[in-house]
């Protein structure tokens, strides 16, 4: 019997201030692409990866998030008074998850191709890991501005791109979260857990294979929409 896969953390507290007006009266995760809200995509990659341990962080306008996932009773880390960005937010919510190593996966993007979940589960080894993060070059990331964020060895060990070309980080990653015990911020970002694999020769990339595109912002929507369009 295959075992079960860890449980998965959904980032869906995010303030969505790149979305301007479109995110005045609702949260980033609930607007809709291709038909669906964003979160829902996600939900679709968790259902297909067989992840059945979900929990969602919320934010802003946390009740409309709530109120949407109540029907699958996915535990909610609530973040007030501020939003813990994504390490704190997953330090926050390590007592709802209940397991180590950890998926996490964040609500503002789509994805064509293999499912990025079953990838991480399939690509991963704890005995050389401690983290895997899903990459693709920049040309290949819709929607993504900007240069890479890592350079990747032929092993597949990841360090910092420092300006050079290299791959992007897609939002979608399983990592070992003890590191996070040793973090006294309450708010941090999780770059600085990463750092510290980084160090240690123990964070690793993995290259989709499929597409992405980033729905940060509105120009973003009909990005995606023509991604996914058959």
């Amino acid at each position: 019997m295959r075992p079960a896969p860890p449980p998965l953390m959904l980032f869906a507290a995010g303030l969505g201030t790149r979305m301007g007006a479109l995110t005045a009266t609702r949260p980033k995760p609930l607007i809709e692409v291709a038909g669906k809200p964003l979160i829902d995509h996600a939900l679709s990659l968790c259902d297909g990866a067989g992840i059945t341990r979900i929990v969602a962080n919320t934010h802003y306008l946390p009740d409309q998030i709530e109120r949407h996932l109540a029907p699958r009773h996915i535990p909610i880390s609530r973040e007030e008074p501020r939003i813990l960005e994504t390490g704190g937010g997953l330090k926050r919510a390590l007592p709802l998850l209940d397991g180590n190593p950890v998926l996490t996966l964040n609500t503002d993007a789509v994805w064509t191709g293999d499912n990025p979940l079953t990838q991480l589960l399939t690509a991963w080894d704890g005995a050389r890991m401690d983290g895997l993060l899903l990459l693709l070059p920049p040309g290949k990331a819709t929607g993504h501005t900007g240069t890479g964020d890592f350079l990747m060895d032929a092993t597949g060990r990841l360090t910092r791109a420092k300006g050079a070309a290299g791959p992007v980080y897609l939002g979608a990653q399983i990592i070992r979260t003890e590191g996070l015990a040793d973090i006294e911020d309450e708010a941090f970002s999780l770059n600085l857990l990463w750092d510290r694999l980084i160090a240690k020769g123990r964070l690793h990339g993995l290259m989709h294979n499929g597409g992405w595109c980033d729905v940060g912002r509105p120009e973003g929507i009909s990005l995606a929409d023509s991604l996914l369009s058959p």
